[in-house]
């Protein structure tokens, strides 16, 4: 009698979930999402190596291209603001009125405060060229340094004065501050029309006569200090003096490049040169007005 032999594999035990019953005979499914997460599949792309810098080649001469294309705008701007700005102002021309020293500031200021010692007058030459503020020994020489300091001193006790008198504000500093240059301006452009009406041939500059019209800054500056130290007193005295000071000085001054120029042959006594003695005593004696005007104002 034959024995059949079967072989019956045991049933898989499935892996139920954390959160599973193990005693619940409905459940159809096991829970497997406590499982092992699923590999996410990784795909691998091999480029084709040539041996060629790719990525050299498509960004640096990108890079270059838009270095030169930006080096030539701003170069061509430069040029462009260089070019502009010389046809007004001379870069070199205004860096002769700024090359100043102590000696020449000290002595320059000596000069507009007692004008009346001083006895050389003419501006120094060295060949065809003017020697400049720092080289003349004599600091006859116009500068718009000692202006453009002095303006800047006169803003700033403006607002100690107006500060001491509670009426500090930005917008009369500001008023302050444009009436003076508004002034300037003003006087520069009425001189430059007249000696041109006048047929003056000299060689002052415009800036030659933005010097001289700002050093009335210093006489300003030392009248408010003389009302805010001595009051009302102290103020006319000093305006006294100044006033007298800066009018010799610009009479002295214009002289050697107004009253001696030569025109046309015509003779120092001919009414063209009377004129222009006219204009230069016009200019001197304008500058007690314009001194008292933005001056009086400040002291009380």
């Amino acid at each position: 009698m034959a024995h059949h032999v079967s072989f019956r594999q045991p049933p898989k035990q499935r892996v139920r979930g954390p959160n599973a019953n193990p005693m619940d005979p409905n459940q159809l499914f096991d829970d497997t999402s406590a499982s092992l997460p699923p590999q996410p599949a990784s795909y691998t792309v091999q480029g084709i190596d040539m041996g060629l810098p790719i990525n050299n080649f498509l960004s640096e001469p990108v890079a270059n291209v838009a270095m030169a294309y930006g080096t030539t705008i701003a170069t061509q701007g430069k040029d462009i603001v260089d070019r502009e700005l010389n046809r007004f102002v001379s870069v070199n021309k205004l860096k002769y009125f700024f090359t100043v020293d102590t000696r020449y500031v000290i002595k320059k200021l000596a000069l507009l405060v007692f004008p009346y010692t001083h006895q050389n007058w003419e501006l120094g030459y060295r060949a065809d060229s003017r020697l400049t503020p720092r080289e003349d020994f004599h600091a006859n020489a116009p500068d718009l340094y000692i202006p453009t300091m002095a303006f800047i001193t006169y803003i700033l006790l403006a607002g100690v004065a107006l500060g001491i008198q509670q009426r500090f504000s930005p917008e009369m500093l500001g008023m302050c501050a444009s009436t003076a240059l508004v002034w300037v301006i003003i006087e520069v452009l009425a001189l430059v029309l007249a000696l041109y009406l006048i047929s003056v041939h000299t060689d002052l500059t415009t800036f030659d006569l933005i010097a001289y019209c700002g050093y009335k800054y210093v006489a300003m500056i030392i009248t408010i200090l003389g009302g805010l130290l001595f009051g009302r007193d102290g103020y006319y005295v000093a305006l006294a003096w100044t006033s007298w000071a800066i009018m010799f000085f610009l009479v002295r001054s214009f002289r050697m490049k107004v009253l001696t120029s030569s025109s046309d042959g015509v003779t120092s006594h001919s009414s063209r040169n009377r004129l222009r003695m006219y204009v230069t005593l016009a200019v001197a004696a304008f500058q007690p007005l314009i001194i008292y005007w933005l001056t009086v104002h400040l002291i009380r």
